[in-house]
């Protein structure tokens, strides 16, 4: 009981928290644009005379990206790995379910990739800046015969300020939690709908883990579908368990931008897998943990509308 009692004045108190920094940094001007996470993948090279260039346009594109106050980048080292993991090629040939797949396993909301050739003695840099939401595309480029460096600089310019200003064009339209569950209610319809047990054990790395957000999103998202929510493991047709942990990623001003990873299984009563899912999801905020939070709640959700239409009876 005291424990309870502790944690539930912890929320509290962070949620104040998150409250006076928000008011304090409107005055100051610190909350004024949306930030996106944008991940850099390696410029392909067509035709002779650019062997290698691929590789240094994009580190340069990285370097020039991190002095954006609009964007977070995902570091090349992660994502090499999770490119590594997940057995797909580390190229910029990237399709549009590709895309979208490495949003899901990055975080990453815009992917940035393109090309590099030669025509007789002039340079051309292509750049695709994708939504991993949408796998909607905004185009740049540049040509001369100048120094790669100076090129890739100019197409640096062209990025930024497309990703500063018209990146809202490639994202969704905001969905809210009714928009969520309105659209699971269509593809689910009248099916029967199995009694499911709820587990999610998640934590925030450095901190104690206040209240199960991932947990409670995906409980909410059944019930409001007709699901039969029960308390008792044992009393369940399927079990919905699951781990998820956020972590700190950086801090730029008053913003903290946190990385979170969830992954979800629906196991049957005999312990076999009816279903399995994963969602990175990124989140910036002013207080670290109500951003750790929004970030497991959000890849609840996400997962929650990919994995409750399978585990439905039609």
């Amino acid at each position: 009981m005291k424990m309870k009692k502790l944690m539930t004045m912890l929320a509290l108190i962070i949620g104040i928290s998150a409250v006076a920094q928000n008011e304090e940094a409107k005055k100051q001007g610190a909350v004024n644009a949306e930030v996106y996470t944008v991940a850099v993948l390696p410029f392909t090279e067509s035709g002779a005379g650019v062997a290698g260039m691929g590789e240094q346009v994009s580190d340069i594109l990285f370097a020039r990206l991190c002095v954006n106050p609009n964007v977070w980048m995902v570091e090349r080292k992660e994502l090499e790995k999770i490119f590594k993991e997940a057995e797909l090629n580390y190229s910029g040939a990237v399709n549009p379910n590709q895309a979208i797949q490495l949003g899901q396993l990055t975080g990453a909301k815009i992917l940035l990739t393109g090309s590099v050739f030669k025509v007789k003695d002039k340079t051309f840099l292509i750049a695709k800046v994708i939504s991993t939401e949408t796998s909607r595309v905004l185009g740049k480029s540049v040509d001369g015969m100048g120094a790669l460096d100076a090129l890739a600089d100019k197409l640096a310019g062209q990025v930024n300020e497309t990703i500063t200003k018209d990146a809202s064009n490639l994202m969704p339209q905001i969905r809210e939690h009714k928009d969520i569950v309105a659209d699971l209610k269509k593809s689910i319809g009248e099916a029967k709908k199995p009694k499911v047990y709820v587990k999610i054990e998640e934590r925030h790395v450095g901190s104690v883990a206040v209240d199960p957000s991932a947990e409670t999103e995906m409980q909410v998202i059944c019930k409001e579908l007709g699901f039969e929510v029960t308390t008792s493991e044992n009393d369940a047709e399927l079990v919905i368990k699951g781990e998820g942990f956020s972590e700190f990623a950086g801090r730029r001003g008053n913003l903290v931008s946190i990385k979170s990873r969830l992954e979800v299984k629906v196991l049957d009563k005999a312990g076999n897998v009816v279903a399995v899912d994963r969602q990175t999801t990124a989140e910036v905020d002013l207080a670290e943990q109500i951003a750790g939070k929004k970030s497991l709640q959000e890849a609840s959700a996400k997962i929650a509308e990919r994995i409750l239409p399978k585990i439905v009876k039609k």
